[in-house]
C-alpha cells in the first residue's frame, strides 16, 4: 500500500541531507520536495516474521558427525539490530580424529533477515573460510517441525553447486541440523548432521 509523506517531514528531510542551497529557484525547491512526498510503497511484513525460526533463540551445545567427522558445537541464536535480523554464531571443535588428522576449530555467523518484496526468510552463512553461503526458505507444510532452507547464491565457491540447511524440531529445547550439499548434476548428500540440546533461553 501506498503512504504519503508528512509535508513538514519531507522539508527537515530536505535541510538535513544540505541540499536546498543547490535549488537557484523556488520552484526547483518545490519541486524536489514534491519528489520526496510523492507516496512511497510500504512492503507488508507479517505479525511475527520470525516465527519459522523463533524456537531457536538462545544458547545451544551439541555434537555433529559428517565428512570432516566429529565435533563438539556451541551455538546461539539472537535478536539484533533492533529486532530486524538474527545473528547465528556457531563454533565446532574437531578433535584430531582418522577424518580429521590435526583436528581444527571451526566458526561461522548467520544472520537471518525477512525480504519484504518475496515475503520471506533469507539466511547468510559467513564461513572462516570465506565463503558465504545465501538461502531462502523454503515452506514445507507437510513437516511443520522442519524448517529448511535452500541456497540461491554463493560467494567465493562455485555456484554450480547446492546447499541446503534443514533444521528439525524436536519439541523446544531440542533440534537437529543436517546440511546438504548438492555437486552440479548430482543428487544432494549430507556433509553432516548436528544434534542440539537447550543450553539456555
Amino acid at each position: 500500500m501506498s503512504k504519503p509523506l508528512d509535508a513538514q517531514a519531507a522539508l527537515d528531510f530536505v535541510r538535513e541531507q544540505g541540499v536546498v542551497h543547490y535549488f537557484p529557484t523556488r520552484r526547483t525547491a518545490l519541486l524536489a520536495i514534491g519528489a520526496v512526498l510523492a507516496p512511497r510503497t510500504v512492503l507488508a511484513q507479517p505479525a511475527d516474521p520470525w516465527a519459522p525460526i523463533r524456537r531457536l533463540f538462545g544458547e545451544w551445545s551439541g555434537t555433529s558427525s559428517g565428512v570432516a567427522g566429529e565435533a563438539v558445537v556451541t551455538r546461539q541464536y539472537t535478536l539484533v539490530l533492533n529486532g530486524r535480523f538474527v545473528n547465528e554464531v556457531n563454533i565446532s571443535v574437531y578433535p584430531p580424529q582418522e577424518k580429521n588428522k590435526n583436528g581444527e576449530r571451526h566458526e561461522h555467523w548467520g544472520m537471518f533477515s525477512f525480504d519484504k518484496a518475496r515475503k520471506t526468510l533469507v539466511l547468510r552463512h559467513f564461513h572462516q573460510e570465506s565463503f558465504v553461503n545465501i538461502y531462502r526458505h523454503v515452506a514445507d507444510e507437510a513437516r511443520a517441525c522442519v524448517v529448511v532452507f535452500e541456497s540461491e547464491a554463493f560467494e567465493n565457491f562455485d555456484n554450480a553447486w547446492k546447499a541446503r540447511e534443514s533444521y528439525q524440531f524436536v519439541g523446544d529445547d531440542q533440534f537437529v541440523e543436517v546440511f546438504e550439499l548438492a555437486a552440479p548434476g548430482k543428487p544432494y548428500q549430507v556433509y553432516s548432521r548436528s544434534q542440539f540440546k537447550r543450553a539456555k533461553r
